[in-house]
């Protein structure tokens, strides 16, 4: 690190609320790695709908204050603190987690949440892996027990972790249906490995799942907004499918009956309780995806740090999501 500058810009939050709560600062100082840890010069922060829950508070898991939002970086390694082996400083990196936080110039993170950053993908598409392609597994494969000819339609498509859902059930060997919010949506769900997409702002889409799926149902349901579709995911299920709860902006109320007719099941996804056994499978497994060129994460909207605040209202309000949307330093 340049002994001249040991002050960077970072987002910082004092109080929960609002995206208004979000302050940008340039006298905050650059975190120092511990052991175990590594810091990464920030090229591209990932802006994920989890990390507007956490700054309004309402969020099971809440920082302690003062804190700066951000888990998924990519960039490159400054420098590395003691035992860390597997790094050295030029290294190109990613990460699904950092302790210091992402909205910043630099983060800390520990060197088991970093991952190398391969030359076939910019800082951008590596800020889009992380929360995306780590939950889009877990949802189908740790939790929701997909298997290569099941089917799977994947709500919000178009978003990072729709698009991430779609991109590894096609490799997969499963059929994908996804829904997007407007044409161009509903193209890059189709580009990005969708046999099928549907418009989820037309009145009849449902009926329109139902007649391409017929009588069998879908076998697995991938759910970013479920206090709006559970109810009618039940319903589209097979025997013994499943709706893997990845998102939720509210209660809604459902009739148990109709997971009694079925014999279907809800199941919660969280990232935050994957255990290291688990991150270190769904890894290589994204590692892999990467060399074999099927995992191509797609950048939406760039926002620079001063505009973090519009980022958090955009990624929550928009039309309809276009890809991961980043915040570039």
């Amino acid at each position: 690190m340049a002994a001249t500058r040991n002050v960077m810009r970072a987002v910082r939050v004092f109080e929960f609320g609002g995206p208004e709560v979000l302050k940008l600062q340039s006298d905050v100082l650059i975190p120092v790695p511990k052991e175990n840890q590594v810091l990464i010069q920030v090229h591209a922060c990932g802006v994920n709908p989890v990390e507007t829950y956490i700054r309004s508070g309402n969020y099971a898991r809440k920082p302690a204050l003062p804190y700066t939002p951000g888990s998924d970086v990519a960039g490159v390694i400054e420098c590395v603190g003691e035992h860390v082996t597997a790094f050295k400083k030029g290294d190109r990196v990613f990460t699904t987690g950092t302790i210091s936080g992402g909205y910043a110039d630099y983060a800390v993170a520990a060197a088991n949440r970093v991952f190398p950053l391969s030359d076939k993908l910019d800082f951008r598409q590596g800020a889009a892996i992380g929360i995306p392609y780590f939950t889009a597994y877990r949802a189908l494969f740790q939790k929701g027990r997909a298997k290569a000819g099941e089917s799977v339609l994947v709500h919000g498509a178009s978003g990072g972790v729709g698009i991430a859902t779609c991109q590894i059930a096609r490799a997969c060997g499963l059929k994908v249906l996804g829904t997007a919010g407007t044409e161009e949506g509903m193209n890059i769900v189709l580009r990005n490995g969708a046999h099928q997409a549907f418009n989820h702002r037309e009145a009849n889409y449902i009926d329109k799942v139902k007649e391409h799926t017929g009588m069998e149902g879908v076998d697995i349901i991938i759910e970013m907004l479920s206090n709006v579709n559970l109810a009618t995911d039940l319903q589209l299920l097979s025997y013994g499918g499943r709706v893997m709860v990845v998102g939720s902006r509210g209660p809604i109320e459902i009739n148990p009956r109709d997971t009694m007719s079925k014999e279907s099941s809800i199941i919660g996804v969280s990232l935050f309780l994957e255990t290291e056994e688990e991150r270190h499978e769904c890894a290589t497994a994204l590692l892999d995806g990467i060399e074999a060129g099927w995992l191509k994460p797609i950048v939406g909207s760039e926002y620079p740090l001063e505009k973090v605040v519009k980022a958090h209202e955009d990624i929550i309000h928009s039309s309809g999501a276009r890809g991961k949307m980043v915040l570039v330093p």
